[in-house]
């Protein structure tokens, strides 16, 4: 089965690159524990940064979407392993597709605006991340659709 724990994501830059060429993956393959552990990372990553907002409406609000989205993004992950069809898996490949997305805009949020002085790379780290993320989901859920064709 495609969701099995054993099953290796491949990712090839060509295929990234087709999706966005702004971005550069240096993935050439991952395991299913390797990306758990990455899109946990990026929660963690994401949480300690939203303890940095200041402490107004807008800081409370914008860090209370984003630590939704990011922890979305590895909970919804976990949960591929337990998806009872192919069309279950794609559906939930979906879902950790848009919450990247939205994790990625509430981060380009908070440096627009600017929400945080402090931490610049760190946040600039975490925008690319959102963005490789949302590739990464992207190209597997593809893959996953194209392999289901036949």
């Amino acid at each position: 089965m495609i969701w099995d724990a054993g099953y290796r994501i491949y990712l090839y830059t060509v295929l990234c690159l087709r999706l966005n060429p702004l971005i550069k993956l240096n993935i050439c393959l991952m395991n299913r524990e390797e990306l758990k552990q990455r899109t946990k990372k990026f929660h963690i990553d994401v949480i300690k940064l939203c303890n940095n907002l200041p402490k107004t409406t807008a800081g409370y609000e914008t860090a209370k979407q984003l630590i939704r989205s990011a922890g979305s993004v590895g909970a919804n992950y976990r949960s591929t392993a337990r998806a009872k069809s192919t069309n279950d898996f794609i559906n939930k490949l979906k879902i950790i597709i848009e919450e990247a997305d939205e994790s990625q805009y509430w981060l380009e949020i908070i440096r627009d605006v600017p929400l945080i002085k402090d931490d610049i790379d760190v946040l600039e780290n975490l925008i690319k991340e959102a963005n490789e993320l949302t590739a990464i989901f992207v190209v597997s859920k593809k893959t996953v659709e194209n392999n289901n064709k036949t």
